[in-house]
């Protein structure tokens, strides 16, 4: 399996770059805990990753992927760029709290990484122009 990294991630310099670094081409439906949910909401829920999760906010400046002129105006998701299982929760490993290993994203990015569906990234702005609302 090979391990993404924050520092990695800041060396390129789009968002369609960040996006192939980081997307992982699972499968809608597909479980990923199972039966052991549970563990991922404890986690979740915990003071050490509401602690965390403030610092990657902050470092990247609440931005998706963390890339400049890409704010979020939406509830913010720290993304694990090399995704946990229910082993890591367990036995507490420490690069799931490690920030080096975690980027903001939106919801549309997180579902688009996992999924590897390049259709789920939302569409970039177009600067507006004079008559561009008319219809034909």
């Amino acid at each position: 399996m090979r391990i993404r990294t924050y520092f990695e991630l800041k060396r390129l310099d789009t968002f369609e770059e960040r996006y192939e670094y980081l997307k992982l081409g699972g499968e809608v439906g597909r479980a990923t805990f199972g039966w052991e949910r549970y563990l991922n909401q404890r986690f979740y829920t915990s003071f050490e990753w509401r602690q965390v999760r403030q610092q990657v906010i902050a470092r990247d400046l609440g931005n998706d992927l963390g890339l400049k002129d890409h704010e979020i105006f939406e509830k913010i998701i720290i993304h694990h760029m090399n995704p946990m299982a229910s082993e890591d929760l367990v036995d507490s490993r420490d690069d799931i709290l490690d920030p080096k290993f975690l980027i903001t994203t939106t919801h549309r990015t997180h579902n688009a990484i996992h999924y590897g569906d390049k259709k789920l990234l939302a569409k970039p702005h177009k600067d507006r122009t004079p008559g561009d609302t008319r219809l034909w």
